[in-house]
């Protein structure tokens, strides 16, 4: 009798939704309680690239506020990985460059659009036993955050075309071994999409 109930319920769970959708609302619910990797993005406008578009990916010198160790170029790297899977044409600065100069450089070759970002902020917490041994902080124990800004600039005119805050933090079960560098990545290539035209990821 109970095998049978538990079959008429798993049918009747996937007459209404797929495993894949039961799985991305399960992930999404996790997300949003703090277990997984969660981030926000605020946009000052819905701008939609054409995918021909060529974007060159430059970061400023600002040091993220609270982890002034990250990597310089920080930013500009996870951000290309996470365009180049959607955007055929990019190319992304070096090193970090200001705001005339990482113009420059877009002209330089041609692009179309500049994405250019900064590390604004960051909460790098202790994460496994090596940063523990360090700090040896309760206080300092769990989960990663960051914040990073973007501009979206029209190479040809210097128009600002976008806008964007991006808030990360990291979840209680995969905080292990994590850096809020490992914060980026998701949230950038998110916002590739979007400027896409695709829904949140």
């Amino acid at each position: 009798m109970a095998a049978r109930c538990l079959l008429l319920l798993c049918l009747m769970l996937s007459g209404c939704m797929k495993p894949t959708d039961l799985y991305d609302q399960n992930v999404y619910y996790l997300r949003d309680v703090g277990l997984l990797e969660h981030h926000k993005t605020q946009r000052r406008a819905n701008w939609v690239l054409q995918q021909s578009s060529f974007i060159y990916i430059a970061q400023g010198h600002f040091l993220p506020v609270g982890h002034p160790y990250a990597r310089p170029n920080v930013v500009a790297e996870e951000a290309f990985k996470g365009f180049v899977e959607y955007f055929p044409q990019v190319r992304r600065a070096k090193q970090p460059a200001g705001l005339d100069e990482a113009m420059q450089q877009a002209r330089s070759v041609g692009a179309d659009y500049l994405l250019y970002g900064r590390f604004a902020s960051a909460e790098e917490n202790i994460g496994n036993w090596e940063e523990w041994e360090d700090r040896e902080e309760f206080t300092h124990i769990g989960r990663d955050h960051a914040i990073v800004q973007l501009m979206l600039l029209e190479v040809g005119t210097g128009y600002l075309v976008d806008t964007a805050r991006i808030k990360s933090r990291g979840g209680f079960l995969t905080f292990y071994d994590k850096e809020a560098e490992d914060l980026l990545r998701r949230p950038l290539t998110d916002y590739a999409r979007r400027l896409l035209g695709f829904a949140e990821d």
